[in-house]
């Protein structure tokens, strides 16, 4: 049975037949149902390659990721990729080491006629880019963002905004001796968040807190770094996997009390986060607002939008927990 043979069968168009399967294609629901029975009845089921041949376009969209390791990102993995499924998309995941860009997966992306490159965790060089979107192809920056001779939409959560957030938390609560914990240095989010954070002391003329500079986004890294941060009363981490191993060494190894005698706030809201042992009080990231600007914007380049490159700043939403009290 092939698509001309159901079309024939039904007294429809072959492009009827094949709209019916695409979730996002325009088709009248009591069709679409009619097709999809009298498919499933013959048990035929759609050639994905040989569409893809017909169409030019393969509607696989390439996930680049490279920091698994932090809950954060395989979060954001199952969630787009059931959003990129119900736009009539598939997802192919590919992995590059942390801090290593992207640009060596561009060749193996291309031999899977991938439309549309998703990249939340690594990075893309401006030669690279200007290579990839050249061939007509769409590239969106999630949760990081670029500047370079080659601009590329971007959607991230406002980083700056929600760090400011923690620093007017804590300097309202009373605290007094704070400290930053910085991520990965070269990583847009670390970089936004300690400036965010900054800020709000300078809009105060307040001196800067003291920096410890974790190197990682890292359980380990978290717990590292609160051992160096003596007497501080309130901590802010750049991000949650640090938050949480920052809280294990401040009461297990440095015998203090969260949140008496420190407070301690992340970034994120992993679902961890929310767990009674911890009850991290952090920023929480718009993530299904996220994934949905990103396939918008993904569907309005394969379309042939010709705007700018767009930067797309969602705010962050402060989740109080158990974590964060004021001070006395």
């Amino acid at each position: 049975m092939t698509a001309r043979d159901l079309a024939r069968q039904l007294g429809v168009s072959q492009s009827m037949v094949s709209r019916a399967f695409d979730p996002a294609a325009s088709v009248a629901p009591a069709m679409r149902a009619r097709i999809l029975e009298a498919a499933a009845a013959a048990n035929y089921r759609p050639n994905g390659i040989a569409a893809a041949l017909t169409r030019r376009r393969s509607r696989i969209v390439g996930l680049v990721m490279g920091e698994l390791q932090n809950p954060f990102y395989p979060a954001v993995l199952e969630q787009m990729t059931l959003a990129l499924q119900a736009a009539g998309f598939e997802a192919l995941l590919l992995t590059v080491p942390p801090g290593q860009q992207a640009d060596a997966c561009l060749p193996r992306l291309r031999q899977y006629q991938v439309d549309a490159v998703v990249l939340t965790s690594a990075s893309l060089s401006s030669a690279g880019a200007a290579h990839w979107l050249g061939d007509g192809r769409a590239a969106v920056l999630f949760n990081r963002t670029a500047s370079g001779p080659t601009p590329l939409d971007s959607v991230a959560c406002d980083n700056a905004g929600g760090a400011r957030l923690a620093a007017e938390a804590l300097l309202e609560a009373g605290r007094q001796e704070l400290v930053f914990v910085a991520g990965r240095p070269d990583t847009s989010t670390s970089q936004e968040r300690e400036r965010g954070f900054l800020s709000a002391f300078a809009a105060r003329g307040l001196r800067a807190p003291r920096r410890i500079a974790a190197g990682d986004f890292s359980y380990e890294a978290g717990h590292r770094a609160a051992l160096q941060a003596g007497g501080a009363d309130g901590i802010f981490f750049a991000n949650d996997i640090l938050a949480l191993g920052g809280m294990d060494a401040l009461r297990h190894a440095a015998g203090r009390r969260v949140p008496q005698d420190v407070a301690v706030l992340g970034f994120d809201d992993i679902p961890m986060a929310g767990w009674p042992g911890y009850a991290l009080t952090t920023l929480r990231q718009p993530v299904a607002a996220m994934i949905a600007a990103t396939i918008e914007i993904l569907q309005a380049r394969l379309e042939g939008d010709p705007q700018p490159a767009r930067a797309l700043r969602l705010p962050a939403e402060l989740v109080p927990r158990g974590s964060f009290l004021p001070a006395g």
